[in-house]
């Protein structure tokens, strides 16, 4: 067996390695994309609660209603908090997915040109080794005798 074909097993490996890290950096992305969408809506929301109070404040509030919307912007801010670890978490393992895709492709990709190089080595080792066979008979053709 010639060692390009040797390889080729491992090759097989390296790209179906190389594409599993491609489909986990690919969920990462979409996690990532999720978790900050739901941080722009909770921004969203509080901006429209925001303007809706000051719009009702304006005519007039309750020191009940005053106190009910300083406790529900506290945990709105609290969940604005925690979903913005959330995105940070989140764009950490995306980079961390996507490192492991970019360094599992380049040696797929090194691999695979060491294969192929391999090939144009036999290639061309079969090509010479026919000429030379080639050579020798037309030689051996010259250099025998002719017989009429």
């Amino acid at each position: 067996m010639k060692r390009a074909d040797r390889l080729e097993p491992v090759q097989k490996i390296v790209d179906d390695n190389e594409r599993r890290l491609a489909e986990h950096y690919a969920s990462a992305e979409r996690l990532l994309h999720s978790s900050e969408n739901k941080l722009q809506e909770l921004s969203g929301y509080r901006d429209d609660y925001t303007k809706g109070f000051a719009k009702r404040a304006g005519g007039g509030m309750g020191a009940r209603d005053l106190v009910d919307y300083q406790a529900f912007m506290s945990r709105l801010n609290e969940a604005i908090k925690q979903q913005l670890q959330e995105v940070q978490r989140a764009r950490i393992e995306c980079d961390n997915q996507r490192k492991r895709w970019q360094e599992a492709a380049q040696r797929a990709k090194a691999l695979g040109n060491v294969i192929t190089r391999w090939h144009q080595e036999e290639r061309h080792a079969t090509e010479r080794r026919e000429q030379r066979d080639a050579d020798e008979r037309g030689q051996r053709r010259r250099t025998a005798p002719h017989e009429h």
